[in-house]
């Protein structure tokens, strides 16, 4: 597929919508407003003179108390002016009416949390309400139970009925149904902004013993999907059976540590549980609150995570509660090889449709068909602020895309009823044209991740050693990064709309380091990226202009795989990327996987390199995986680092200094207040951005669901979503609360 944008179509996107460029719909809007920075970034220390012949370093930042000096070979500096790219010629003044049109209002729907407020009485779809007049189902009002969780929709009451249509690209993609129709069921969640803690699966939370404790309500009357009740003994279930057993979960979780001490869960009654820490755990909400492994049964429970399950079903699959050989006549009858593969599928919320479950629709075929369809669950918690039990829409379909091409087809064809996810920048152009024949709009919501596609460098790879040792040669990393021209990127796959630079977040993020290391080290300067590869060592070139390895094996070929579907051309990014690398002599191939084999290869530690997104940084302590520090064995790049920090050292490779000292500080930011949380998660991206762990190549753009398509008549619909990916979007935005006006 023709990726490249023709001048053509950014002319189209002038005379179509009125703008002088489209780069600049993302400036004309207000980003989402996450809490503001608690202290001011580090100034630039002066730079001392360089020997001669040396090239200057850029002007980076002086380091924080904290950061250690720890690199393992003398760095070789870059020169400060060369090192940056040609200013770029101004930009016209956006159209700010339109901007607004395109980029939308910030708004949603409201958690309602006083029971004064709370309907009276409730109501039910009409398929619902016959079943109830046949007698097959309870009365509305006890499948709700006591205490409804009660939504404002953010525009009217809706009505009932439809269907909503979307594209995935496989059951590797799970991601969209699980978004769009579980809810979501964490046990807390945001507000539409995603800044603010409510209410969600529990009621309500508390806070005590300094922080050491945190106790959560449970709503009283409230049921699984096929009508048993959800209960404490749903949670002890999890924390006993599954969590405690090395078999389902072989290594615990740093969400349920602090300062390196493990907590615990206990059951005070049956619709209360508490979570006790044998230190202050000041982040422990936030974990409860986004998408984290210990509060989204539906988002976890293939992992054997999610903090609760359904125990009525899950214990005939559990050797506790079923005998060996029981349980091994229903792997094999199944074709599982063992009793806990089994056990896992039938706790996999988009591939088990028995599995019951909390969410609003609930999986009846599953996601490993070419049509994933969802069903309102009749026993759903939530309702609006007339007493309607949501969902309003009946079915959820997403349809079998064969790659993202097809999906945007589609899109442009008016064949989904609202979808951000896979939509692409580079088809704006063409959406914008078809948005009255479609019976479309076209919104964008920019996400404040750093990068939407960037380079996760494995230096714990064990496959070569020549490429694990330029890996963790700190000035090949920066030389590699100063070989991409970033800005030629930008144009060609966002039409202008990503910002070039690291992976630090966006400056308005409470945790970004400050504006100067948006570009320090992430620019565009191959005259100080040769002359860096030169001095370290890899000065011998082939007759192509390919450097030679050291070990005499010919020229160096790194490897960058691509997760195909996702969101972007990965990899013909990447392959633009190859084409820049040659003129610093890089050999670099491409291969653009499925990927869920992408994941599989990272838990082996068969990746070099891996081209994708790191939009979970946005929040950096719950994400931090995405381009920061490896935290855990199946990360898609330096596994062997993530199972040492998983195990505290009793397992994997033990990290080079500076990366140890940034897992430290992650570690030490759970167990202290805010303000010395919010620095520590800035010396983190000081050290990220410095050693360049992870280049950053493109962010805070609306590749990864930011374009987005919503039929006419669906009503609800916030005129922008927070594109905050631990809020998972448009979950945000209660989705269940949509509805069709006609």
């Amino acid at each position: 597929m023709a990726t490249k944008p023709n001048v053509s179509r950014r002319a189209f996107l002038r005379a179509g919508i009125g703008v002088a460029s489209l780069g600049l719909l993302g400036a004309c809007a207000p980003q989402p407003p996450p809490p503001a920075a608690t202290s001011a970034p580090a100034k630039p220390a002066a730079t001392t003179a360089p020997a001669a012949g040396v090239p200057s370093q850029p002007t980076a930042p002086a380091p924080a108390a904290t950061t250690a000096p720890a690199a393992t070979a003398a760095p070789v500096a870059a020169k400060p002016a060369e090192s940056k790219p040609a200013p770029a010629a101004p930009a016209a003044k956006p159209d700010q009416k339109l901007g607004s049109q395109l980029i939308g209002k910030l708004e949603g729907p409201d958690v309602i949390t006083d029971p004064a407020q709370f309907p009276k009485s409730f109501k039910e779809a009409p398929q619902l309400a016959e079943l109830v007049k046949a007698g097959t189902l309870p009365p509305v009002a006890e499948r709700i139970g006591q205490d409804p969780l009660v939504v404002k929709p953010v525009h009217e009451i809706g009505k009932y009925g439809g269907q909503w249509r979307m594209g995935f690209t496989g059951v590797a993609d799970y991601w969209l149904g699980l978004r769009s129709g579980s809810g979501t069921d964490y046990l807390l969640y945001r507000d539409y902004t995603a800044q603010k803690p409510v209410p969600n699966i529990a009621k309500g939370w508390d806070v005590t013993d300094g922080g050491r404790t945190i106790t959560l309500s449970l709503r009283r009357g409230m049921k699984w999907s096929d009508g048993q009740p959800f209960t404490a003994d749903d949670f002890m279930f999890w924390w006993e059976d599954l969590y405690q057993n090395k078999e389902l979960v072989p290594n615990p979780t740093y969400l349920l540590s602090i300062n390196g001490k493990p907590g615990t869960m206990e059951k005070v009654d049956t619709q209360t549980i508490r979570f006790k820490f044998p230190d202050p755990y000041y982040l422990f909400v936030e974990v409860l609150s986004l998408g984290t492994a210990i509060t989204s049964h539906a988002n976890y429970g293939e992992i054997a995570m999610g903090g609760f399950a359904p125990a009525h079903y899950l214990k005939q699959f559990h050797p506790k509660y079923t005998s060996q050989e029981e349980l091994s006549k229903k792997a094999g009858a199944e074709n599982f090889p063992n009793w806990v593969d089994l056990f896992k599928f039938k706790n996999n919320w988009w591939l088990n449709p028995e599995l019951p479950a909390v969410t609003p629709w609930v999986t009846k075929s599953p996601a490993n068909t070419p049509n994933w369809t969802l069903e309102r669950n009749p026993y759903s918690i939530w309702v609006d602020t007339d007493g309607n039990q949501l969902p309003y829409i009946d079915k959820l379909s997403l349809t079998l895309g064969e790659n993202l091409e097809v999906i945007n087809l589609r899109a442009i064809a008016g064949e989904f009823d609202m979808q951000a996810r896979h939509i692409q920048p580079a088809k704006l152009p063409v959406l914008l044209d078809n948005q009255e024949k479609g019976g479309y709009t076209v919104s964008i919501n920019p996400m404040g991740n750093g990068t939407d596609y960037g380079f996760y460098l494995n230096l714990d790879y064990q496959l070569d050693d020549e490429i694990r040792k330029w890996f963790n040669n700190r000035d090949f990393r920066r030389a590699i990064s100063l070989g991409m021209d970033r800005d030629q990127l930008n144009e060609a796959f966002l039409l202008g709309t990503g910002v070039p630079g690291s992976p630090a977040p966006v400056e308005t993020n409470k945790y970004s380091p400050g504006p100067e290391y948006r570009t320090l080290w992430h620019s565009h300067d191959p005259q100080t990226a040769n002359t860096m590869l030169d001095q370290i060592g890899l000065d011998k070139k082939d007759a192509e202009g390919f450097r030679l390895r050291g070990d005499g094996k010919g020229p160096l070929r790194l490897e960058i795989v691509t997760p195909s579907a996702s969101f972007l051309p990965f990899g013909e990014m990447g392959e633009m990327i190859r084409s820049q690398w040659r003129r610093i002599g890089i050999h670099l191939d491409v291969k653009d996987i499925e990927r869920s084999l992408v994941a599989r290869r990272g838990a082996g530690n068969e990746n070099q390199i891996v081209g994708t997104w790191n939009s979970d940084t946005e929040s950096l302590f719950l994400g931090p995986w995405y381009g920061t520090v490896p935290i855990d064995s199946i990360d898609w790049a330096m596994p062997r680092y993530g199972k040492w920090f998983q195990t505290d050292g009793k397992e994997g490779e033990e990290p080079p200094p500076r990366m140890r000292q940034a897992m430290e500080m992650f570690k030490k930011a759970f167990g202290v207040p805010e303000e010395e949380s919010v620095k520590l998660g800035q010396e983190i991206w000081k050290l990220v951005v410095e050693e360049v762990w992870y280049i950053g190549v493109l962010g805070q753009s609306p590749a990864i669901m930011g374009v987005q398509v919503t039929k006419k008549n669906m009503g609800n619909v916030s005129g922008r979503i927070t594109n905050f990916n631990f809020a998972r979007p448009p979950s945000v935005a209660r989705p269940m609360t949509f509805y069709w006006k006609s």
